[in-house]
């Protein structure tokens, strides 16, 4: 099968246009045609510096699935031959990657794609969906709860948005420029702060009468972390998806907040609760059938040979909208 490899780590020109061989569905997993990848930031963070949830070298990354399983491994209950699936299903240590033609995978990662969205469509939604609902859930967002999203129009927050609509909640956003406001409340937000122009403060006392936030999500991270803090009410929920940084947990303490940190990819390095991540994305696949949720996809078109331009657009630019690779 084509895929595209790296022997070493560096910038976007490292990856290599290979023929591997085609994997073997082993006991439990599914051998899945993909049709359709996309990018996220663990993807080119990984190629640039190697993590310790690398794959080995040489590796084949990409984490995002949308495909049609073509076999089976022995003890496979959940799919037939010919099923349409999606899911987060490799791209780390001990597992194949999704920029490549074939990729063979766990089966409890996947669900069946939902009818209405395209494998575009669907290859957007995996990684930052289950991000997005774990945080909320572990956040304990409740029905006419007020919560705050950092980078609404991001990849994850675009999402999140959309599920906190969902479960209820009253969804405001900070976003940088007119464009990304505009995509928050086509999402549901219910208001968008300026964060070029508005202080935390400020926007805390105009919508909250000064009482915070009940959930602030903060799909960002950096600085953010001490606004989200700032933005929470007294005993209320921080969830970050980015903690790489060094941080004052002072008003953490003052105000008793809980943190809580997601790293959704510990059920597939680790071998755990792999079911769950299939569980979400049954839960995304209906949202998608009720018209509740839907992903943002970059307008740029991508295939399997532009991997680098992908990964250098990614990169460097502040990119609306998810970045899709077309396989086939």
């Amino acid at each position: 099968m084509k895929a595209q490899i790296i022997n070493k780590y560096g910038d976007p020109n490292v990856f290599e246009t290979a023929t591997v061989a085609k994997p073997e569905p082993r006991a439990g997993e599914v051998l899945v045609q993909i049709n359709a990848t996309s990018i996220n930031p663990v993807d080119w963070k990984i190629r640039r510096k190697g993590l310790p949830i690398s794959p080995d070298l040489p590796a084949i990354l990409g984490c995002d699935i949308a495909g049609t399983v073509v076999a089976l491994g022995s003890n496979v209950k959940k799919f037939n031959i010919g099923d349409e699936v999606f899911g987060c299903g490799g791209g780390v240590k001990g597992m194949g990657g999704t920029y490549a033609e074939f990729i063979s995978t766990d089966e409890r990662l996947l669900a069946k794609k939902p009818s209405c969205l395209s494998m575009r469509e669907a290859a957007a939604l995996p990684l930052v969906s289950i991000t997005a609902w774990d945080g909320l859930k572990r956040a304990g967002l409740k029905v006419n709860e007020n919560i705050l999203v950092h980078g609404g129009a991001g990849g994850v927050g675009h999402v999140a948005i959309q599920l906190a609509r969902s479960f209820g909640a009253n969804v405001f956003t900070t976003v940088s420029n007119n464009e990304k406001s505009e995509i928050a409340i086509s999402l549901g937000a219910k208001e968008t702060i300026d964060y070029n122009t508005i202080e935390v403060e400020e926007y805390v006392q105009s919508i909250t009468n000064g009482k915070g936030f009940d959930v602030v999500f903060d799909a960002t991270g950096g600085s953010n972390i001490s606004n989200s803090f700032a933005a929470s009410k007294l005993n209320g929920n921080v969830v970050s998806i980015v903690s790489q940084f060094d941080a004052d947990l002072t008003l953490m303490q003052t105000k008793g907040l809980s943190l809580h940190i997601v790293f959704m990819l510990i059920p597939m390095l680790h071998n755990i609760n792999r079911d769950s991540h299939g569980k979400i994305m049954e839960q995304i696949a209906s949202l998608a059938e009720a018209k509740k949720l839907k992903p943002i996809i970059n307008q740029n078109i991508y295939t399997l040979n532009d991997i680098h331009l992908a990964h250098q657009k990614l990169e460097s630019d502040s990119v609306s909208g998810k970045i899709v690779i077309d396989i086939s």
